[in-house]
């Protein structure tokens, strides 16, 4: 410590914590869970305890902590992680008084830097915590500058609708949209994590000469940054600090059956009546939306279903859970809507006509971030499924899918939408997760169409959303994937298949099919749905028409010759529980993804930072899906540091090289590291060798 008195020094410590102030601002450096620290900053006032998705941190890591203070800022080293303020103050001739400013750089454990905030650049006069005043309220926009590596590898910030694995270059919006989730954490080749820990919308720019994240509304800046020698050291440290997965029910571990949408009881029954007679692994079955008789009234149509618990007891005979679809949105119809409206318990419109969707007639968002709604939809969902013995939920529009993605015309209980409207989807599963809980459910899982950083904490699930029925659309799944997974959500998945417009007739929709099943079986979790062609109109026993139904989405609908695959790899699927067990335990207490980038295991191997086709799942099997119609074969790249057997032939190869794989439609390439999973060779052909 220095020895001049702290109060004449232009950084205050408080305990590990870095004070410094200037200028109207409050700026608060203190560290933060495994190798990390939290950086935050306000104008006018004292940072506020936001919690959003960080929890608190252990005492004892803080209390480890070194700080030392100088006459030119300050340091603050924790764990593997340096961070260094340096102060400045000078009269600035051009707007004739004294300013003063404190730049924060962060470096590894020797030293080397990583990134900093951007400089002033001299009479550039650049500012990184760039705020501009909202005029008339409290809140600001927010700029964020950084200088960082020009030839660094950015991976994470969750899942965005393009085949980019290196994010370097790329402009990506803070904001969610149907099959678009934004989870603001990024993991440099560089040597660490940030996190922007903030849930306005806004942008994030990684770009060559600078990194810049905006939010278009805010009453702070809020970032977390760790240091670490490779991906999984950071990925652990990121799990510490906002939250692991829990562990993966046992029914996450297989097949899950769905279509758009199973619409009445008797059909969903025999379906899995079905698979139990054909030998088929099943873990799940799904009633998909509407299901009720209004959007919002979270119950089942009598006329439908009238024998619920019944339903759910057969299928527990057969082995089978049901999941349930259940969606944010409140019908102006709907029997809870006049009790939701009168208590605040909706999301509502800056001005004009207060509907926010129209899909099936005009409707409303239920407010998740104000705690009483979240406790009302529980109670509600626990009344009507809970009870029947339901304990799986889909939790489907969790983004949530405005008409119009107007993000300025919506207001919170937590805020306006442009300032806080990125936690949403974290809390709808964090409304089901709580419930059960405090039901005394140990095992949760439900499938979530949106997350956000925290997200994986609730047993959130997520799917990528409403995607086309494309070999294109299909190897977006791939990069979203290894995405998801470093931005701290290890639980994904996809529709087998694609969403929209998959046509169960067709020879070329089986191509695909049968190639997006491969690469299902090999997900962190198999689940086949799509709103296939031809459709089906339902209507009640009065006449009234229903939403209608999609065609038919069962393992048997589209021909013998496609069965045969697709049958063969679901038991491939049930074969691989154990690995994907052990896999999903190491999620669980290690924050490791399931789903993961070449170079999650092969640093060192600078060709695995740039493989965009392939992943592995857990540590050991390589899989390479066929990502192109007609293909029968694949360049497949095998990172340097282990030898490689391929499942199909046995076949051992050395790391470091590729190789041209035979991939048969029946076929998708897989390679197993260092001997491992042995009895897998042979099971992704017909004839298994072992």
């Amino acid at each position: 410590m220095n020895d001049r008195p702290s109060q004449d020094l232009p950084v205050r410590a408080e305990g590990s914590r870095l004070v410094w102030r200037g200028g109207g601002e409050t700026l608060v450096v203190e560290p933060w869970g495994r190798d990390g620290v939290r950086v935050r900053a306000r104008l006018a006032g004292d940072v506020e305890d936001a919690d959003w998705a960080l929890l608190p941190p252990a005492d004892a890591a803080a209390d480890a902590a070194q700080v030392e203070l100088r006459p030119d800022g300050a340091t603050l080293t924790h764990g593997a992680i340096h961070v260094e303020l340096t102060c400045s103050t000078w009269f600035h001739e051009p707007v004739g008084y004294e300013v003063s400013r404190c730049d924060v750089a962060f470096y590894d454990a020797a030293g080397r830097l990583l990134l900093r905030e951007l400089g002033r650049g001299g009479s550039l006069d650049l500012r990184a915590r760039h705020f501009r005043p909202r005029l008339g309220s409290d809140d600001h926009t927010l700029t964020a500058s950084f200088e960082s590596d020009p030839d660094e590898k950015l991976y994470g910030m969750g899942q965005y609708q393009q085949r980019v694995l290196d994010l370097k270059g790329c402009t990506l919006e803070l904001a969610h949209r149907n099959s678009q989730a934004s989870v603001p954490f990024v993991v440099s080749s560089a040597g660490y994590g940030f996190l922007w820990h903030n849930p306005a919308i806004g942008r994030a720019t990684f770009g060559r000469n600078r990194t810049e994240w905006f939010a278009e509304s805010t009453r702070q800046l809020d970032y977390w940054v760790t240091a670490g020698r490779t991906p999984a050291d950071i990925t652990r440290a990121y799990a510490d600090a906002t939250g692991h997965a829990p562990m993966m029910p046992e029914r996450g571990l297989g097949f899950w059956q769905c279509k758009l949408r199973y619409w009445n009881q008797a059909q969903l029954l025999e379906v899995a009546r079905e698979h139990r007679r054909r030998g088929l692994p099943l873990d799940v079955i799904v009633a998909d939306f509407f299901h009720w008789p209004r959007m919002g009234d979270y119950r089942f149509e009598d006329e439908f279903w009238p024998d619920p618990a019944a339903m759910v007891a057969e299928l527990r005979e057969l082995g089978v859970e049901l999941m349930v679809s259940v969606w944010p949105q409140v019908s102006l119809e709907s029997e809870n809507y006049a009790h939701l409206r009168r208590n605040n318990l909706l999301v509502r419109a800056e001005r004009g006509l207060d509907v926010q969707m129209s899909f099936q007639g005009p409707s409303a968002f239920l407010d998740v971030t104000n705690p009483e709604a979240r406790a009302w939809l529980w109670e509600t969902c626990r009344r009507s499924y809970g009870e029947h013995g339901i304990r799986t939920f889909w939790l489907d529009e969790a983004e949530p899918e405005y008409g119009v993605y107007d993000f300025d015309a919506y207001r919170y209980h937590a805020g306006p939408n442009l300032q806080v409207g990125n936690v949403y989807p974290q809390h709808f599963a964090r409304a089901f997760f709580e419930g059960q809980q405090s039901d005394g459910e140990t095992e949760v899982v439900n499938l979530v169409r949106c997350a956000w950083a925290g997200s994986q904490r609730y047993g959130a699930l997520v799917w990528s959303g409403d995607i086309h029925s494309t070999f294109e659309d299909m190897a977006r799944q791939v990069t979203a994937g290894i995405h998801m997974g470093l931005a701290g959500i290890p639980w994904f998945t996809t529709d087998i298949g694609g969403f929209h417009h998959g046509d169960a007739r067709d020879p070329a929709f089986h191509e695909l099919l049968v190639r997006w099943f491969q690469l299902g079986a090999f997900s962190p979790v198999m689940r086949l749905h799509g709103d296939r062609l031809p459709y089906e109109d339902v209507v009640a026993a009065d006449g009234s028409p229903r939403l209608r139904s999609g065609g038919p989405n069962e393992l048997w609908s589209f021909g013998e010759e496609v069965y045969g695959v697709l049958a063969r790899y679901v038991h491939l699927r049930e074969w691989l529980r154990p690995y994907l067990r052990d896999v999903m335990a190491a999620a669980h207490t290690d924050g490791q993804p399931v789903m993961r980038g070449l170079f999650h295991e092969f640093a060192d191997d600078a060709r695995a930072w740039d493989v965009d086709d392939q992943f592995l799942l857990g540590p050991d099997v390589l899989v390479a899906p066929v990502l192109e119609a007609g293909a029968r074969e694949r360049d497949v790249y095998l990172p340097a540091g282990s030898r490689w057997t391929d499942a199909a032939t046995g076949e051992v190869h050395d790391g470091g090289t590729s190789v041209r794989a035979d991939a048969p439609l029946d076929v998708v390439p897989v390679f197993l590291r260092d001997g491992a999973l042995p009895g897998l060779v042979g099971r992704t052909t017909r004839t298994p060798t072992t």
